[in-house]
Parts: C-alpha cells; structure tokens; sequence
C-alpha cells in the first residue's frame, strides 16, 4: 500500500465518486435525507444539555456552555462516525474489492471522507451558534483547523488498523462500539476537565493525554473561550504535552503497516 499514489489521478476520481456514493446512500431511503447530518447531532446535544445543564447544573461556570457542549459533541460524533464506518468499510465493499483492482485503502479513506463532510457541516451551525451566543469572532478560530486534522488522522489510523482486522474478525465491530461507550465518559464532552481537576489533579492530566479530548479541548478553546483547560496551559511540561500527537503517529502508522499487510488477503476473506 503505498500512500502516495492517492494523488495519481484515476485514484482520485475513484476516491471522489466513491467518497460521493457513500455519502448519497448513507441517507437513502429516509423521509429528511441530508437533513440527518445536522438533526442527529443536534438532536443529541438537545437531550445533554436539558439533562446536565438544566438539571444536574453541570457547566454553569462555562461561558458559553452551550456552545461548548455543542462543539464537544460535534466532534465526538465525527470521530465515532469516521471509525465505525471506516472500520466496517473494506466489509462493506468486498464485491467491488473482488471485481476491480485498485488501492484498497481508497475504500476506508472515501469512508472516512464521508464522516469529514458531515463534520464541516456541523461546524458551521457550531460557529452560527457561538455567533447567537455571543462568542467574539477571532483569527484563532482558524487553529481548529490543525486539532480537526488531528482528530482525522487518529481516526484514520484506528479504520486502518481495526479494519483490516475485522475483515476476518467480525466481532471487532461490536467491540468498537463497546470501547466508543466508554470512551464517551472518560473524555470531557458533557463535563468540563476543571471538575476532574478540583478532585484529581493527575486524573486531569491523564484525560487530557488522550488524543481525543486534547483535540477537542484546543478546538474548544480556541473557538470558544481561551478559559478552556487545554494539555498546553495545564502541563508545565510540554514535552509530556505531545504525547497525544506521538500516539496519534504511532496509531496511523502502525494501522497503516498492518493494513498494508493484511490487504493482500481482502479479496479471499471478505
């Protein structure tokens, strides 16, 4: 599997209309259609905020918590969306792997698109709810851009690696969705990181060497209020504060590696 050969022209023609054939059947069939990709997420942090916010008073010392609360779950659901559909992918598309030869990592790499698409939507209702919000516009907003890249290039990894293991392994799916359930609470998407901290100082730092929630904190604060606790202003030391980009490198490389390997058998095992 070489990377680079995505470039080559006949790969990005069928990245392209793969990453657009995914993305018209993922909403085919239903009554809203595209209107999913902006009611499900905002259907999700209606039902967070009534619950934490409104009833168990959580973020009421957040400015702009709403806001807050909308950007963490708009991320999260586009890293829950681009690992779930890029793992699945290369299962999803056996028949096509079988028929035509071609780059298999274009399949989970279109399936990924898919997911990045359905995020920039959402990020722009996001930035039209900070603006209703009060949130004051700034350059800064545009350093989201290297956290969102981030955030891909972790999911990338894990579509690779858990991808190319569940083509044979099928039970790799639900386990991944066993995972996702609990990496919801141990990152800070309903809760802020300054009420770990108040209890346990080291718990923080430990959350906050997750790849996840340190890119959404650095999204959050650099979108909403640079009163969000990033990894950057609450680690002293920075060189421990890259662990999240050493792990996100090391997840896309070794996914790639073993993607690389295990792709030659796709075909049969599918």
């Amino acid at each position: 599997m070489k990377i680079p050969l995505i470039f080559n022209k006949k790969n990005r023609i069928l990245l392209k209309e793969l990453t657009k054939t995914d993305f018209k059947l993922r909403y085919q069939g239903s009554v809203l259609g595209y209107l999913w990709a902006l009611l499900r997420p905002l259907m999700m942090f209606a039902i967070l905020y009534i619950v934490f916010s409104k009833l168990l008073r959580i973020g009421n010392d957040i400015p702009h918590y709403p806001v807050y609360l909308l950007c963490g779950t708009t991320m999260w659901n586009f890293f829950t969306e681009c690992t779930s559909q890029g793992i699945q992918a290369i299962v999803t598309r056996g028949d096509l792997l079988r028929k035509i030869s071609f780059p298999k990592y274009i399949v989970v790499v279109s399936a990924t698109l898919t997911a990045v698409i359905n995020m920039l939507i959402n990020v722009a209702v996001v930035i039209i709810f900070a603006l209703i919000n009060g949130v004051t516009p700034s350059l800064t907003w545009f350093l989201i851009i290297p956290a969102i890249f981030e955030l891909y290039l972790l999911s990338l990894g894990i579509a690779f690696l858990l991808g190319s293991i569940n083509v044979k392994y099928r039970d790799i799916t639900s386990i991944w969705d066993v995972i996702v359930q609990a990496l919801f609470y141990a990152v800070p998407i309903i809760y802020p990181i300054s009420m770990v901290a108040s209890t346990s100082t080291l718990a923080a730092k430990v959350i906050l060497l997750n790849p996840i929630a340190q890119a959404i904190q650095d999204i959050r604060y650099n979108l909403i209020t640079p009163e969000t606790i990033t990894i950057w202003n609450f680690l002293e030391n920075h060189l421990v504060a890259i662990i999240p980009i050493v792990i996100v490198f090391i997840t896309l490389t070794l996914g790639a590696l073993i993607f690389r390997q295990k792709s030659k058998f796709f075909a049969e095992e599918v």
